[in-house]
């Protein structure tokens, strides 16, 4: 394990276009921190918002420039490229908490619950099967949220809405530890509906954790009750071209 004086060396900037790009990162961390707390105001909530930011694609170079910057929870939509990347970045940087927000092959799921501390697309009977042996052989019990198809739509993951509260029962049966729903609301159009069926669900269902909200509509997500919102292009930036 590496020491506290190499972790500093390696994470202090060593360059004045490190130090530019450090800068760069804080500030869109801290609009992006400042803005949740707007909302947080706004709907009259005191808890804490975890902010999540979403690396999938992005270089090492890149997600370390935003830990640099203080940001200490990602997430990656494929095992396999958060295995390529995650465990060297771990290695410099104590207390990363990470999440998998995209779907899982249940064939993936023992890296899965070795690599990440939260899974949020739990989806389908079959996966709850694999995840629930997987945890007890490896005794590692990442937080599950359960993926709800909020929008019913064909081409995306998700339990569907109606298959949910059995699913839910499921997992917990299963050893499961569902702390929660997670959505992804239909594209172009208002999210906000979208969201407040998934708070309602997770209320009926006694779950008190929300994962909903991205860079376009985390304000919105914050004000109808999200705990953790996934944020990939307001805190990384514009891609180079």
């Amino acid at each position: 394990m590496l020491t506290g004086p190499t972790n500093r060396s390696i994470l202090a900037p060593t360059s004045l276009s490190d130090v530019i790009d450090v800068s760069a990162a804080s500030g869109r961390l801290a609009a992006v921190n400042e803005a949740i707390v707007r909302a947080s105001r706004l709907a009259n909530r005191t808890d804490v918002v975890e902010l999540v930011a979403i690396s999938k694609t992005w270089g090492v170079d890149d997600i370390r420039t935003l830990i640099r910057a203080g940001q200490r929870a990602f997430g990656e939509n494929r095992v396999a490229e958060a295995e390529a990347k995650w465990p060297g970045l771990r290695a410099e940087t104590p207390g990363i908490r990470l999440h998998l927000v995209g779907q899982l092959q249940s064939n993936k799921a023992a890296e899965a619950v070795a690599l990440f501390d939260v899974i949020h697309s739990v989806d389908r009977m079959s996966l709850v099967m694999v995840l629930g042996k997987t945890m007890k052989l490896q005794g590692k019990f990442p937080g599950c949220y359960i993926q709800v198809n909020i929008g019913g739509e064909a081409q995306k993951g998700g339990c569907p809405i109606a298959e949910t509260p059995a699913l839910i029962t499921a997992a917990q049966a299963a050893g499961l530890p569902i702390i929660g729903l997670m959505c992804v609301p239909p594209a172009g159009i208002e999210a906000a509906p979208f969201f407040a069926l998934l708070a309602k669900m997770a209320r009926d269902q006694g779950l008190t954790c929300l994962s909903m909200g991205m860079s376009g509509d985390f304000e919105t997500a914050v004000m109808l009750g999200a705990t953790t919102v996934r944020v990939g292009s307001a805190l990384f930036g514009d891609r180079a071209p």
